[in-house]
């Protein structure tokens, strides 16, 4: 695969956490030819989903995004594969040529005008496979039984909380290969899935070594993941996560960006052989010790102890104006782990971080 300067294919006009079709609808609608723009359906409050299709190659892969509203980092990468393809580079040719992508950018419009990870009637699609109660969910199978993908790329965000193992680092980038059983049996299918994921992570640990997790695979018949890899189709689960400092998820989006291109890629040259179960079960799995900001120390006010160590705060997402803004809040774990970590950690006793919780309206929560 040739050199890749992202810079020239980062779309700059799409950014931020909140994304709708709003955003998206002049990039699509200024796509060449080579690209297929379709309305396959409409979301509850009737709005149009789309998809999008490249490549007229045997090999049919389809992917979908904002299946979850408020999940949206994933949609921008796609948005950057898609400017990728628009270029007559060798890569895009051969993806053109081996391939068909479908892709639906934003499958949950409602959810993602709402900034939430339901639909406007409230219903989870994730859970919905089986019983199919909601028009997007319909429209996905009804996708997924007319194009007859040979892989399934199902694109998601994870919160902030989540770290690679037991390890300090963030879990930047985490894949699933779902379980098609409750026995969690490796079927052809689901070895397939290990496999792509081994190679995109190869090509991950050469950009965040030590970023990428692995999340739980425990099976729900009604997770959409779980039911396309139950009819036997390779089915891969994205989670885009935290990178230092990067709650708007511009630097995610291009990891996701490189691990979509290095999927694809391997199935076009026929690589996925080159890579084993073992390697995706190297993957350190997921664990939930990290905080948004950790106070570590205690404060003495006139000899008064005024808060215990450690003190842990987590942003809520809040869609305000049009834009998401990061509230703090205190965080309480269900079971507190061995070791917490932050993504900020402040000491009440250091000047400049007490000014910063000040400033922030941190300090508050604080008394």
């Amino acid at each position: 695969m040739e050199a890749i300067d992202y810079g020239q294919i980062y779309v700059s006009s799409i950014q931020g956490r909140y994304i709708t079709y709003d955003h998206l609808n002049k990039f699509i609608l200024g796509l060449s030819k080579s690209f297929g723009v379709i309305t396959i359906g409409k979301s509850v409050r009737d709005e149009p989903i789309k998809s999008i299709t490249f490549g007229h190659g045997p090999t049919r892969i389809l992917m979908w995004s904002q299946m979850h509203g408020n999940e949206s980092t994933t949609t921008k990468a796609v948005i950057d594969l898609l400017n990728f393809l628009e270029h007559d580079t060798v890569s895009a040719l051969e993806i053109e040529k081996h391939c068909t992508l479908k892709i639906i950018p934003i499958l949950n419009p409602d959810g993602a005008r709402d900034y939430t990870r339901v639909n406007a009637n409230e219903v989870d699609l994730n859970r919905d496979a089986q019983d199919l109660t909601q028009p997007e969910s319909r429209i996905l199978k009804k996708e997924y039984d007319s194009f007859h993908p040979d892989f399934c790329f199902n694109l998601h965000d994870q919160r902030t909380i989540f770290n690679v193992g037991k390890t300090n680092k963030p879990a930047t980038v985490s894949f699933l290969a779902p379980a098609f059983d409750v026995e969690r049996s490796n079927s052809p299918s689901r070895k397939l899935s290990m496999q792509l994921i081994a190679a995109m992570n190869s090509k991950l640990q050469e950009l965040i070594p030590g970023q990428v997790g692995r999340y739980d695979d425990g099976f729900n018949a009604n997770c959409v993941g779980d039911a396309f890899q139950m009819r036997e189709t390779p089915t891969i689960l994205f989670e885009a996560g935290h990178y230092y400092e990067d709650y708007q998820r511009e630097k995610t989006r291009e990891f996701i960006f490189y691990s979509l291109l290095k999927g694809i890629n391997t199935i076009v040259l026929k690589q996925i052989e080159d890579y084993t179960i073992e390697q995706y079960l190297a993957i350190p799995e997921n664990g939930k010790q990290f905080v948004d900001i950790l106070i570590k120390k205690s404060r003495n006010v006139n000899g008064t102890e005024v808060v215990k160590s450690p003190f842990s705060v987590q942003y809520k997402e809040v869609l305000k104006d049009g834009r998401v803004v990061f509230n703090p809040i205190q965080h309480i774990f269900e079971t507190t782990p061995l070791e917490i970590f932050g993504h900020k950690r402040l000491d009440l006793e250091v000047k400049e971080d007490l000014e910063w919780l000040k400033n922030n309206k941190i300090l508050k929560l604080l008394d």
